[in-house]
């Protein structure tokens, strides 16, 4: 697995990370073999949060931890903007059952007013964290550019984390990602399958859709099937997609092995892709997601 500096922080971290791992109806030692599976593979970077299934990912993370932290790049959130940052941190840390989390991200920060708490309060709390040994670095989680662009033009963040893949506002690819690579700030860059979107029929994550299209008819009126599949993406072409726009990361949801060794084959045949197939794939994207409901890593369009 290929490695790369995430920014200017010095970790060499792979270019495919761990994503939230977490699903009650799964066993805990089955979700730390998958972890494990994809450690072994070579991925060293995975991505945990408090709220991730009611924290059973910091219980999933912390289990694969466990005489394996050595070389790993680990990341936690920070859900609560409105309290202090101490506390959460601690609380994460007895979770995972380590003494210090690579990286600490503000989570799903959507709002100017949420980061303007973060930068005149919150990141001054969390520096203490460091001082005290217990992150190494700052960052933010965010589905908003503007938001984003803030959080980048403050210098704060050492990392920002935010969705780039074939279906999503054109800021982040434009604006957000040159823009962090032109500060040294590090990319972590998730929704490259559209939350599933791109892949199935979902409304993300797979959710079943509560309403599909019927299927064909025939000239005489009988039906042919009664349900038709909906457009839809492969694994190769979203993960190509992203991996030739060049975040550090991209974090892809690896939850199972199948869906791990769809995304590690994809990434073995990973050649950058030109203009035209960019937009093709862009273009495609955009049937393939329709009628699958709210895209919520995307801001609101403005009047």
């Amino acid at each position: 697995m290929k490695r790369q500096p995430l920014g200017k922080t010095g970790a060499q971290v792979s270019v495919l990370g761990i994503g939230d791992v977490a699903d009650r109806s799964v066993p805990l030692e089955k979700c730390v073999a998958t972890i494990h599976r994809a450690m072994d593979y070579g991925l060293n970077l995975v991505d945990t949060a408090p709220n991730y299934e009611a924290g059973y990912s910091e219980q999933i993370v912390g289990a694969a931890l466990k005489g394996r932290r050595d070389g790993m790049f680990v990341i936690d959130k920070i859900d609560e903007v409105a309290t202090p940052v101490g506390p959460q941190v601690d609380a994460s840390l007895r979770a995972l059952g380590i003494e210090m989390v690579d990286l600490f991200a503000f989570h799903a920060v959507s709002s100017l007013a949420d980061w303007e708490t973060i930068a005149a309060v919150r990141m001054a709390e969390l520096a203490q964290c460091q001082a005290a040994g217990k992150v190494r670095f700052r960052g933010i989680s965010s589905h908003d550019p503007d938001v984003l662009h803030a959080a980048l033009a403050s210098g704060l963040c050492d990392v920002v984390m935010f969705p780039v893949g074939p279906f999503v506002n054109r800021r982040y690819v434009e604006e957000i990602l040159p823009l962090a690579r032109a500060k040294g700030v590090g990319t972590v860059c998730f929704k490259t399958f559209g939350a599933g979107k791109l892949l199935g029929d979902t409304t993300g994550y797979n959710q079943p859709l509560e309403f599909r299209p019927r299927g064909k008819f025939s000239s005489g009126g009988k039906a042919l099937s009664t349900e038709s599949q909906l457009p839809r993406l492969e694994v190769a072409e979203c993960l190509h997609y992203t991996l030739t726009l060049n975040p550090d990361v991209a974090l892809l949801g690896l939850s199972f092995a199948n869906e791990q060794d769809a995304a590690f084959h994809a990434f073995k045949t990973f050649r950058p892709l030109e203009d035209g197939k960019l937009k093709e794939i862009e273009t495609r994207a955009l049937e393939a997601i329709a009628g699958k409901g709210n895209c919520w890593w995307n801001p609101p369009e403005k009047p």
